[in-house]
């Protein structure tokens, strides 16, 4: 998800929930305690130079049970984020305190927000020789011309 397609999605809503990958709901008095623009500069495994631009949303479980970010309020709070930090319609990563924080894109389902898994990879695959995965095959299931069985005499 993007900084506009969630702006899209504030501006029509009227409550705002977060899901986490396993399903449980963010407690409904968390706060968003920053929106910044990440920028990541790098070299991969195959040294090819690499430049990420992310925005990041940081949500946090305060014991204030009594105030709820509403959709406005979190609109506002991007929209100055935008402004101060020019940050354009970039993707967004959302940080969560659970074990240890965790990092995660983010995806609607219609109701509410929904912190998706993030996974690594080899971004230069062609030139660090991993080699790809083979396919499983069931043996017992392959036939020769569909008539190997005892006694046909194919085998």
């Amino acid at each position: 998800m993007t900084i506009e397609e969630i702006k899209g999605i504030l501006s029509k809503s009227k409550e705002i929930s977060f899901k986490l990958p396993n399903g449980e709901m963010v407690p409904a008095h968390f706060h968003v305690t920053e929106v910044g623009k990440i920028e990541k500069n790098f070299i991969d495994c195959g040294g090819t130079m690499r430049h990420e631009l992310i925005a990041n949303f940081q949500l946090w479980n305060a014991n204030d049970y009594d105030h709820r970010l509403h959709p406005e309020k979190l609109f506002d709070i991007i929209k100055l984020s935008q402004d101060k930090l020019e940050i354009g319609d970039l993707p967004i990563e959302v940080e969560y305190q659970g074990a240890t924080i965790g990092k995660y894109g983010l995806d609607y389902n219609g109701e509410s927000f929904v912190l998706t898994t993030k996974m690594t990879d080899c971004l230069a695959k062609d030139g660090c020789l991993v080699p790809d995965e083979k396919m499983k095959v069931d043996l017992s299931s392959l036939t020769v011309g569909g008539s190997c069985t005892p006694g046909s005499g194919c085998c």
